[in-house]
């Protein structure tokens, strides 16, 4: 009876030792690529076996099982990242838990800021070593138009927001996607806007939107500005905006913005000319289209800086002055 017992645990024992052995080659065996270099997707959100599923479907691994086992032995469940990677040779399953859980995708990021221009954004991308720099020596007029965009201008045509992209895409593929997500937002926007509003054009939405993104200092401000130039415009007066002049000024503007800007006439000059600029004067964010198109109602046209990045606003010139007396002298 003893030697029956011992028997099976050795035999249970050697299956043991074979399974083990089994796994660990499968853990260490690198198995070839459809490709190289071959990239992979894992989505995010994925689980430890949505991410396994994932593997096996795009061929890099087999037996998605195992695959789940390795990475619970190795502790990496909970550290598992989407993103897109890219091999250049065939590696291990092991190698590769290792690779998902450091996250090592191909995907780097660029990030546009409400308020820039359209400057500031070739900038960076200029700037970025993962990008391949293809609309370097493109004009602006060159570069819409190689994005397939219907704009001559390319002021606030791009929507600020966090870009991903795979290291070594080309800059205009960036491009083409700010460009037409903002396309995308402003046309809901528009869809969308509030009745009776002194616009005629999305456009037009779009250049108010740039205007209030660039004057508005405090957040809980910025439907209220969108309302003093909604009034503005109703009442036919100027928008006398100092962003727009400045924004006019362009290289020549040193950090000082002086009366004489004030009264030198350009096609930006809200003091000088009645109506909305001829184009928008920066990248308006989600939440200025939005204040553009649903501006707070008030009976206020003025407005000025507390100091403390708010606005006090007024109905009228007395207030207004008195509110300047007060905040600015």
């Amino acid at each position: 009876m003893l030697q029956k017992i011992v028997m099976r645990f050795l035999a249970l024992l050697g299956i043991v030792v074979v399974l083990a052995g089994l796994f660990i080659y499968y853990a260490y065996s690198r198995p070839a690529l459809p490709s190289t270099p071959y990239t992979f997707t894992i989505k995010s959100g994925s689980s430890v076996a949505s991410a396994a599923r994932q593997l096996q479907d795009a061929h890099v691994i087999q037996h998605e099982s195992l695959f789940v086992l390795l990475v619970r032995i190795m502790g990496q469940s909970a550290r598992i990242k989407s993103g897109r990677y890219t091999l250049e040779h065939a590696i291990s399953p092991r190698e590769l838990v290792t690779m998902l859980a450091q996250g090592a995708s191909t995907q780097r990021q660029v990030t546009v800021i409400e308020g820039w221009t359209f400057r500031q954004f070739r900038a960076v991308l200029n700037a970025s070593p993962d990008l391949k720099h293809d609309s370097l020596a493109l004009t602006d007029v060159e570069l819409l138009q190689r994005i397939g965009a219907v704009y001559d201008y390319p002021e606030g045509l791009f929507f600020p927001d966090t870009y991903a992209f795979e290291a070594g895409s080309s800059d205009l593929a960036v491009l083409k996607r700010a460009y037409q997500t903002m396309q995308k937002r402003l046309q809901t926007a528009w869809e969308n806007r509030d009745p009776d509003l002194p616009l005629q054009t999305p456009y037009q939405a779009l250049i108010l939107a740039s205007i209030v993104e660039k004057e508005t200092g405090a957040a809980r401000d910025r439907d209220m500005i969108a309302g003093v130039f909604t009034n503005r415009l109703r009442h036919g007066m100027r928008l006398q905006t100092d962003p727009s002049v400045i924004y006019g000024l362009g290289a020549n503007f040193d950090g000082n913005l002086r009366k004489v800007d004030l009264l030198t006439d350009t096609i930006y000059n809200t003091y000088t000319r009645a109506g909305l600029t001829p184009t928008p004067i920066s990248l308006p964010g989600a939440a200025a289209l939005h204040a553009a198109l649903h501006p707070a109602p008030t009976t206020a046209v003025y407005f000025v800086a507390r100091g403390d990045g708010s606005s006090e606003f007024s109905s009228n010139l007395t207030e207004h002055n008195r509110a300047v007396n007060r905040f600015q002298k």
